[in-house]
């Protein structure tokens, strides 16, 4: 017996919409609407995406030492994080693998965490376990929602001007429409845009309004991936997982020096190792010279034949107008220009390692 998918507080408005419906994370949410997959992901690039992201965990951290506490589970500096921004890090394990990536907000009385809807289950428990003396609370009462795109500001500040004062990685609470909602400046597609936390009931009122303007239009699950990938953003189970080191996934970025140096985090032993000696392999950017895409689990090969890695993402990337993919190759493959072979159907197809992201990252800085 399987159990009955969730739906967000969306659901009804996708089906309006003409999404088709799957099954993510033990969720009923969109791939794609009428547009399709390529028209959205270039809707996005050029104008705003509306994306329901409700599938993904809301917890809120209180207790006057919940950043200190949070800290002994991720390697961000989390007690230097001022009100009303957020940070990206991910919780590590005794290995120095990442068990997931989360978003961190300083709320003010409190810390917002935003977890991915296929690790919920695992995190907010682990949260629970860990952090003596700090009240986790997850939300259930709330839709999230993010709108994406260079008209992301315009299509926002239409109904909350405040917006246009925002910063890459600022939060704050605002009202949209008379509705109190917690907005970050952030997202998942390399482009300038926000993700909104609504009261529920207000959820399907608050994405007519924004979907209302001529530059919006939703977006389903298929072009949030190609948009992530094109962005060389890593997707938890495929380019991330327990076994991958921060350093081999080339998040250092997310690690502030003062975590870097004194650890005092799960696997802080291997990931300073890590960091001092170097890794055997490397998460790269992978562009076949072909048409062929590269999907995940696709072998790399060095020229003369020997494996030397594998694909974590792959698909055709509308924007670059080619296939793109992301993997890990050993590390003396890894700069770019490298050529190597990609084992696509058995047979050897051409590819260059490239950097990463395959597009320029849009965040208003």
């Amino acid at each position: 017996m399987t159990d009955t998918p969730k739906r967000t507080p969306l659901y009804d408005l996708h089906v309006e919409l003409g999404g088709k419906m799957v099954d993510f994370a033990g969720w009923e949410m969109p791939v794609q609407y009428p547009m399709g997959i390529m028209g959205e992901h270039n809707h996005t690039r050029a104008k705003a995406g509306l994306f329901d992201v409700s599938h993904m965990g809301q917890v809120i951290l209180r207790g006057s030492d919940a950043a200190s506490k949070l800290e002994t589970l991720v390697p961000a500096a989390l007690t230097t994080l001022k009100e009303g921004k957020a940070r990206y890090t991910f919780f590590t394990n005794d290995e120095g693998g990442i068990m997931d990536d989360l978003i961190v907000a300083n709320a003010g009385d409190h810390l917002f965490v935003v977890v991915n809807a296929s690790m919920r289950d695992q995190d907010i428990p682990h949260m629970a376990r860990h952090l003596d003396g700090i009240e986790v609370t997850e939300i259930f009462d709330r839709a999230l929602i993010a709108v994406q795109g260079p008209a992301a500001e315009d299509v926002v500040a239409e109904l909350c001007p405040a917006v246009r004062e925002m910063s890459f990685m600022q939060t704050m609470v605002a009202e949209i429409i008379g509705v109190e909602c917690r907005i970050s400046r952030l997202g998942y597609t390399g482009e300038d845009g926000f993700e909104i936390s609504i009261p529920e009931e207000r959820a399907v009122e608050i994405c007519r309004a924004l979907l209302a303007h001529g530059d919006c239009e939703p977006v389903g699950l298929g072009a949030r991936d190609s948009l992530r990938l094109e962005a060389g953003l890593c997707l938890y189970g495929n380019d991330i997982d327990n076994s991958t080191s921060p350093v081999e996934a080339s998040l250092t970025w997310a690690m502030q020096k003062r975590r870097r140096e004194d650890g005092g985090f799960p696997g802080a032993a291997r990931i300073q190792r890590d960091l001092a000696q170097g890794t055997a392999r490397k998460l790269v950017g992978i562009k076949p010279t072909g048409r062929a895409p590269a999907r995940a689990g696709v072998e790399v090969q060095d020229l003369d034949g020997t494996a030397i890695g594998a694909i974590t993402s792959g698909g055709f990337g509308p924007t670059v107008g080619a296939p793109v993919a992301m993997g890990y190759v050993a590390t003396e493959f890894s700069t770019p220009g490298q050529k190597i072979n990609l084992i696509i159907r058995g047979k050897a197809q051409p590819a260059e390692i490239v950097a990463l992201p395959f597009v320029t990252q849009n965040y208003k800085r």
